[in-house]
């Protein structure tokens, strides 16, 4: 099994202490599933932080790949989830299951 590195100083050399992790090199210690959401700030196109369950909406006309369907500006997306990628944001328009990029959104 694999720990994740260090998220204060990079160490590879972390290890489990009870529910904790903690690094040797700098005395950093934090929950397992810390280090990971706090590498995942994502921001709208106004420089907001994104959350999951966030509403927003959209700041441009977007095309669909793969289909002649435009989604329209000011068009609201309720109840986000943020993923790591090009597309850091999934979510659901008009019940198709869509991946946006934080660009091109705000938070309403």
């Amino acid at each position: 099994m694999s720990l994740p590195a260090c998220p204060q100083c990079g160490s590879e050399f972390t290890y489990h202490d009870g529910v904790q992790l903690v690094c040797p090199e700098c005395a950093y210690e934090w929950q397992e599933g810390e280090a990971t959401e706090a590498a995942l700030v994502i921001k709208d196109a106004n420089g907001t932080p994104l959350a999951d369950g966030d509403t927003v909406v959209l700041v441009k006309d977007l095309k669909v790949k793969g289909s002649s369907q435009v989604i329209k500006q000011g068009t609201k997306v309720k109840g986000i989830r943020l993923q790591e990628g090009d597309h850091d944001i999934a979510c659901k328009i008009e019940g198709s299951a869509m991946n946006l990029k934080s660009e091109f959104v705000k938070k309403a």
